[in-house]
C-alpha cells in the first residue's frame, strides 16, 4: 500500500514553507584533521544544519578516486542510509566487499551488523546522499582501532579502557561526610 501526502504550504505563515537548499551556495570541504587516505568531502554548510533538522542528519558527500570515506564503524543508536548519486565505490561490511553504483541505495542498521566503510575504486568521484537518524546521543564504534565516539559531542575514547560501573565509587560515604562538614 502506498500513501502520497501533498504538502500545501500556508502562504500566510512562512514558517510552514519547505526548506530549499540551492546547490550553487554550497562547496565541498575535506576535514582538515583527516589522514591523507580519508578524502571524504562534505558539502559545507552541512545540509541538515541548514534545514534545521532535529531528528536526522543529511549531507551530500563526494569521495575522490583511491580514497577511503572514514574509519570502519557502526552506530549503536543511529540508522544510516546512503544513495549513490553518481559514480561508484566499494562498500566494506562484516559480510565482505560489495560494489555500489549510481542509483544504489544501502541501509545500515544499528549495531555491529551495520558496520561500514567506503573506498572509491573508480577513476571518477563518487557522489552520494548520506542520511542518519539523530535521536539523542549515539555511540559510534571503530572495530579496526578499538575506539568509541560519543556523538554529537565527538568525544573519542579507546574502548579497551572500559571500567566496571562501581570503580572509584568505594568512598561515597567519605564524600558525603565531607559535604556535610562544609
Amino acid at each position: 500500500m502506498c500513501f502520497v501526502i501533498n504538502f500545501i504550504p500556508d502562504l500566510k505563515n512562512p514558517e510552514t514553507m519547505p526548506t530549499i537548499i540551492k546547490s550553487e551556495t554550497l562547496e565541498y570541504k575535506t576535514d582538515p584533521n583527516a589522514l591523507k587516505e580519508f578524502g571524504l568531502q562534505t558539502l559545507i554548510p552541512r545540509l541538515g544544519t541548514l534545514a534545521g533538522a532535529t531528528h536526522f542528519t543529511f549531507d551530500i558527500r563526494k569521495l575522490d578516486p583511491d580514497m577511503y570515506s572514514f574509519p570502519y564503524h557502526y552506530h549503536r543508536n543511529s540508522e544510516e542510509m546512503m544513495m549513490i548519486i553518481s559514480g561508484s565505490m566499494t562498500l566494506r561490511t562484516p559480510e565482505g566487499l560489495t560494489v555500489l553504483k549510481t542509483g544504489d541505495l544501502v541501509f545500515f542498521e544499528t549495531g555491529e551488523t551495520g558496520a561500514h566503510q567506503f573506498y572509491n575504486h573508480d577513476s571518477v568521484a563518487c557522489v552520494y546522499l548520506d542520511i542518519r537518524s539523530t535521536i539523542g546521543i549515539d555511540v559510534a564504534e571503530y572495530p579496526d582501532s578499538g575506539k568509541i565516539n560519543i556523538l554529537p559531542a565527538r568525544e573519542i575514547y579507546e574502548k579497551n579502557s572500559q571500567v566496571a560501573y562501581n570503580k572509584g565509587e568505594e568512598h561515597v560515604k567519605k564524600i558525603w561526610e565531607k559535604l556535610g562538614k562544609e
